[in-house]
């Protein structure tokens, strides 16, 4: 059967060169017993590779069964590959046939592999080897005679470097490897592809079909997408069900595309720029305004360890002269981004005043920058335990802070919950 007869049988839209590859590599692999991997994102169409092998074997008239490892709880994944016997555990009231016993003579198909425990890991090695396998309570020995085809998403073998994976079964499971491209890999079958899903939803809902125009053509093929043609379709069924207009322009399609976090950031502390003057945005990502939460109460904590130094310094050593002027400026300055910029040292309007006399110090006082940090400080932490309502492990998390320190804070601010 060629590459052509296979694509129109399952459905497969598509040239690519390295679509192509992997079809060739499932036809010539097909006639064999031979252990398969198929390896790709999510999304790819994996599953549709092993139902191609299986529909091309000899096996073809006997059962194909598809099992995700990763939705199997660990404790009965046993049972349910190899099956168990009565009173084997806590609620085995009856013998069971596993899925390599039910399955004997015909395929089965082992998705997110390497979600699989050790344990099981180490059942499958011995059927793959032997053919042989014991059910869970049992202490007989059977024999099946299935063909395993796995599936991944990860890289198994550096799962094994960080021993998450066998690497007998990995090299066993490896035998023949197919590799399926992601949709980001195949620019060029994108179009097909949604207008096959854009044609097939308008038979379903009964409306005519939606067309793309240039624009909308070009922003579709530029898209990353990391869903692959689960996400190219699920785009399709709602531009069909929701586009009021049939000729869908780059704007309009747009909207349907999840929106990429940009790049704007908000300035937490003010920062000197050449004009002289200091702003701050009110736009971020989720990660940077984590990381500039943490960074506000590390400059806190900075300043404060700062004036301390230099009121002992001082205190301890003498000082004539100007008193020194210490404020925020006088720390690096931050522009945006998690990177820093240049430290910028000025004087400010309001500093952060240490006076001295002599050879003591009488007193020091802070004013209007102390109160404005309290003042950020005490509204990060009301902002952060209304958006995790009130649960104070996840507020202490996002502001990067301990549990316990942030009860103090609640304290100190006489914050309401």
């Amino acid at each position: 059967m060629d590459i052509q007869s296979i694509k129109n049988r399952f459905a497969i839209i598509g040239n690519s060169p390295g679509l192509n590859h992997a079809l060739n590599t499932a036809v010539q692999v097909a006639n064999t017993d031979l252990t398969v991997l198929i390896v790709g994102e999510s999304g790819v169409g994996k599953e549709v590779f092993s139902q191609i092998i299986h529909a091309l074997s000899a096996r073809k008239h006997n059962p194909f069964i598809a099992v995700n490892c990763g939705a199997i709880p660990e404790g009965t994944i046993d049972s349910e590959l190899f099956g168990h016997e009565k009173g084997a555990f806590t609620g085995a009231v009856d013998s069971r046939k596993g899925y390599f016993e039910t399955v004997s003579g015909g395929t089965i198909f082992l998705d997110e592999i390497g979600e699989m425990p050790l344990g099981t890991q180490a059942r499958l090695l011995r059927v793959l080897e032997t053919g042989e396998f014991i059910r869970v309570g049992s202490s007989k020995v059977q024999k099946t005679d299935v063909r395993v085809i796995a599936a991944t998403n990860r890289d198994l073998l550096e799962y094994t470097q960080q021993g998450k994976f066998r690497q007998d079964l990995y090299y066993r499971l490896s035998t023949v490897p197919i590799r399926v491209p992601s949709l980001r890999d195949r620019k060029e079958d994108i179009p097909l592809l949604f207008r096959k899903f854009a044609s097939d939803f308008s038979e379903r809902y009964k409306t005519p079909s939606v067309q793309l125009d240039a624009a909308a053509l070009q922003l579709l093929v530029n898209y990353p997408w990391p869903g692959n043609i689960r996400e190219l379709k699920n785009i399709a069924e709602q531009v069909s069900v929701l586009s009021v207009e049939k000729m869908v322009n780059g704007e309009a399609l747009q909207g349907f595309l999840p929106q990429k976090e940009g790049n704007r950031a908000m300035t937490l502390l003010p920062a000197v720029t050449s004009g002289g003057s200091s702003h701050a945005s009110d736009s971020t990502t989720t990660t940077e305004r984590d990381i500039l939460y943490k960074l506000f109460f590390d400059l806190k904590k900075d300043m404060n360890d700062l004036k301390q130094m230099m009121f002992e310094m001082v205190h301890h050593q003498g000082y004539s002269g100007t008193p020194p002027v210490v404020n925020e400026n006088m720390l690096p300055a931050y522009n945006g981004s998690v990177e820093p910029v240049t430290p910028v040292y000025t004087p400010a309007s309001t500093p952060i005043l240490i006076q001295a006399s002599g050879e003591h110090v009488d007193h020091h006082e802070e004013v209007e920058e102390s109160l404005q940090l309290a003042d950020r400080e005490k509204e990060f932490i009301i902002k952060s335990l209304k958006k995790h309502k009130g649960r104070r492990r996840d507020a202490a998390n996002e502001l990067g802070i301990s549990e316990r320190t942030l009860y103090r804070k609640i304290k100190e601010y006489d914050i309401k919950e």
